[in-house]
């Protein structure tokens, strides 16, 4: 993340907001950095942390996020807009996002592509390739869990929720795949 938003050259120090921040681990990184200076909030709508230092924590209860308008320097959400709900939902949490990066900001958006062969959650063979009504029986046929809270996107229904939300954007797919070859190639 930090080689593909381009941060080593940024001005210190960075407000940073991690979205859905789970174990605490992203924030973390950034919070205890040891060549840069990111003054770091996570959120999470479960406290489900496994490391708490580097950060501040707020628990939110969903997409709403309680910050100002314009507070972060970097937005991150990783792996969060398919499980926000439905996509009334996920515009919101884009909008959110929006509304507390800084006109010049930048945002960090990581999301499963709704047609991988293999929906990574739960490691079913097309999972997210069924209609929505489908998916929580077969979760539950295959016996992987009891409801498929999911909503994944492809990169056609992504882009534009990105631009009403007022996002320019631009897909790191390729660049993403070579970074973390070259950071964790055998011999590196």
């Amino acid at each position: 993340m930090e080689a593909l938003l381009g941060l080593a050259a940024a001005a210190h120090p960075v407000r940073l907001l991690e979205v859905g921040t789970g174990s605490g681990g992203i924030a973390h990184h950034f919070g205890t950095h040891p060549g840069r200076r990111f003054e770091v909030d996570a959120v999470d709508v479960n406290d489900s942390r496994q490391i708490h230092d580097g950060y501040r924590f707020t628990q939110v209860s969903d997409i709403q996020l309680p910050f100002p308008d314009g507070q972060f320097d970097v937005v991150i959400s990783n792996h969060v807009i398919e499980h926000v709900g439905d996509r009334a939902a996920q515009r919101g949490h884009l909008a959110e996002l929006r509304r507390v990066l800084k006109p010049d900001g930048l945002g960090y958006l990581a999301v499963p592509n709704r047609w991988q062969p293999v929906e990574p959650h739960y490691g079913l063979a097309f999972l997210s390739w069924l209609p929505v009504a489908w998916r929580t029986p077969y979760l539950r046929w295959r016996r992987r869990g009891d409801d498929y809270d999911c909503r994944p996107l492809s990169v056609r229904e992504l882009e534009p929720l990105l631009a009403e939300a007022g996002f320019d954007f631009v897909q790191q797919h390729g660049r993403a795949l070579r970074t973390t070859f070259e950071l964790e190639r055998p011999g590196a």
